[in-house]
């Protein structure tokens, strides 16, 4: 690459992209460009045999709920190889924009400097929307307490908030109940519902979200959470965010707040026939099964 064209491009806008995601993009659009001023050639699609399906991207997904679709998948599909690789939504889609991969697995929307790098390097994403990531507060089925703002759920998992007399409900000290640090869903969850700040002192942590919901079935003033799709528990509550109740209706019209709607992004040029009948099963009814039995909201 000639010095003149990096200083010529050094004060586009393409280049003052900050993000550290777009940063990497822009690496890898670079790298990729002939010298002096000629168009860069298209992204080639993912160079794979055609019984391989190479994943990147979104630990959200990556972490369970691929698994488990590959691993039913196979059971009809046995000489299909997966190569699965989550370092998150960003990864994925640099990952698509070389061609190193023939699914881009995402828990948001392309940036806006993603789909310049697509345009940029011939890349026409087609999306998959197969569900969303979705998580319930829970408490107590005998607590009085039965609808919190989502102030009050950061303030309640930050430990700024110890007393349910502060929320509406008895003089009572907050025993939270969480997932293990390991897990996604410990990370999501900061994420989703208290704004990346840490947990308040001395929660309790527990393996998967059934642990969860026993432990405050079993805990008056417990609190925790679990996956919109888990199945009820006896003597426990989901209790609504703002006045909207969690359930598939309302993750799916994009109302309930603690959701992330899941996206399997191609390269609409580089989709191999056994990529497209992964995804298609991803979409099936029993594709959608093994999402919401993963803890997952199925896309309807």
């Amino acid at each position: 690459m000639k010095t003149t064209f990096l200083t010529a491009q050094r004060n586009s806008r393409f280049f003052k992209v900050t993000r550290q995601t777009s940063l990497l993009l822009a690496a890898l659009v670079l790298a990729g460009c002939p010298s002096g001023n000629q168009t860069p050639e298209p992204t080639p699609p993912a160079a794979n045999a055609g019984t391989k399906v190479v994943i990147r991207g979104s630990n959200t997904i990556g972490e369970e709920l691929a698994p488990a679709l590959i691993a039913e998948f196979k059971k009809d599909h046995a000489k299909t190889e997966f190569n699965l690789e989550t370092k998150g939504t960003s990864y994925g889609m640099g990952s698509l924009m070389g061609g190193q991969c023939d699914i881009a697995g995402a828990s948001r929307e392309p940036l806006k400097e993603e789909l310049e790098v697509a345009k940029f390097r011939g890349v026409e994403l087609n999306d998959y929307v197969i569900g969303a990531y979705s998580v319930a507060v829970v408490v107590n089925a005998a607590n009085a307490v039965g609808d919190l703002s989502r102030e009050q759920v950061q303030g309640i998992f930050t430990g700024a908030i110890t007393n349910w007399k502060d929320v509406g409900g008895a003089d009572a000290p907050i025993t939270i109940h969480i997932r293990d640090e390991i897990s996604g869903t410990y990370l999501g969850f900061k994420e989703l519902a208290m704004g990346n700040k840490p947990y308040g002192p001395a929660p309790q942590t527990h393996t998967s979200y059934g642990a969860i919901a026993q432990a405050v079935a079993k805990d008056a003033n417990g609190i925790g959470y679990t996956s919109v799709s888990t199945p009820a528990t006896v003597g426990v509550k989901m209790v609504k965010i703002g006045g909207l109740e969690p359930g598939n209706q309302t993750v799916n019209a994009g109302q309930y707040p603690y959701a992330r709607v899941l996206h399997l992004y191609t390269n609409k040029a580089g989709e191999t026939a056994v990529t497209q009948e992964f995804i298609k099963f991803v979409l099936s009814k029993p594709g959608q099964e093994v999402l919401t039995k993963a803890g997952f909201t199925p896309k309807s």
